[in-house]
């Protein structure tokens, strides 16, 4: 028999790795845009997942932004289908809020989860791959966005209840490429790939091969080896505020109070992470770093000033305690 190629043979290893562990006779869904990536992870998974006892299906979402979008998404389910798995197509609607590109992301992942949700699967698998998470931690690192946003994508992380996993994020998208050349698989390529009037588009196209040319082959890998590392700092840092965050919070009138004693003494790094950690948690909203660093403030520097107005709460110096109250409530 002829060997099996490389790089099929590294995209099947990475997807049973994915898939090893999950109860068997439970059902895995796979987001399948009908892309090189996508495609080659819904191939993998027909192969591999009735190995283990697991019914593995499909969904392709239809976003309506193209002229053929339709066809493209009947075409990627044909394909799905004809590798074992139960295929699906659903239309969605995209609304405008934070531009198109978030707005379809949004929409996509509402029906992906919800897919995921009424065949109650074990897992959603997605397909981004190691050029997907350098191109997430270049545009965070230009923006600014910090920490967070430099960890890129998690290979495993949560939907809304749903178990999401990339088993493709160790990957180069040329290795993935190949995997379809290897396995007979023609995918559709999306137009808006090729559409640099998106950051990500001019990043792929732009800048990550500048840098391999004037830095050396492995910029990409460098890139996503960075968010691993600083994962595995924020979730240190996670597992230190979920010891230490009961001991210093109590209750207040309409909000939450956090002891300045106990802020003062970690480092600003714990801090800050505290502050963000409480009004996230209490009132459902990201802070800034700008307005991070003004909270702290009321701890590192304290001179009697006034209350700060914050997305959906308000923070002052009461005492020894920093209170945060919802906005409106007149406190």
């Amino acid at each position: 028999m002829p060997s099996l190629h490389p790089a099929l043979a590294e995209v099947r290893r990475a997807v049973r790795q994915a898939l090893t562990g999950l109860p068997a006779g439970s059902a895995v869904v796979v987001g399948l845009s009908g892309g090189a990536d996508s495609l080659a992870l819904a191939s993998a998974v027909g192969f591999e997942a009735p190995k283990l006892g697991l019914r593995a299906a499909s969904v392709t979402v239809d976003h309506g932004l193209q002229e053929g979008s339709d066809a493209a998404a009947l075409t990627a389910a044909r394909l799905a289908a004809e590798r074992g798995l139960d295929a699906l197509v659903v239309r969605v609607e995209v609304g405008s809020g934070g531009g198109p590109e978030a707005a379809a992301r949004d929409a996509r992942y509402r029906a992906l989860g919800d897919a995921a949700r009424d065949a109650g699967a074990a897992a959603l698998l997605v397909a981004h791959t190691l050029d997907d998470q350098a191109e997430t931690v270049l545009l965070g690192l230009a923006r600014g966005s910090g920490g967070a946003s430099l960890q890129g994508m998690a290979p495993v992380s949560d939907l809304d209840g749903v178990p999401l996993i990339r088993p493709l994020l160790g990957i180069r998208r040329a290795t993935i490429r190949a995997a379809c050349a290897a396995d007979g698989l023609e995918p559709w390529e999306d137009p808006h790939n090729d559409d640099e009037r998106f950051a990500r588009v001019r990043t792929r196209h732009r800048v990550l091969p500048v840098l391999e040319a004037e830095l050396g082959p492995g910029v990409a890998e460098a890139l996503a080896r960075t968010a691993e590392q600083l994962r595995e700092d924020a979730e240190a840092f996670a597992e230190m505020i979920d010891e230490t965050i009961e001991d210093i919070v109590e209750p207040a009138e309409a909000g939450i109070a956090v002891s300045v004693a106990a802020l003062a003494a970690n480092p600003p790094a714990l801090r800050h992470r505290i502050i963000r950690h409480v009004v996230a948690s209490e009132f459902h909203v990201a802070l800034t770093r700008s307005q991070t660093l003004e909270v702290a403030r009321l701890v590192t520097d304290w001179s009697g000033q006034g209350p700060i107005d914050l997305p959906g709460c308000r923070a002052r110096r009461v005492g020894r305690v920093v209170e945060f109250t919802a906005s409106g409530t007149g406190l």
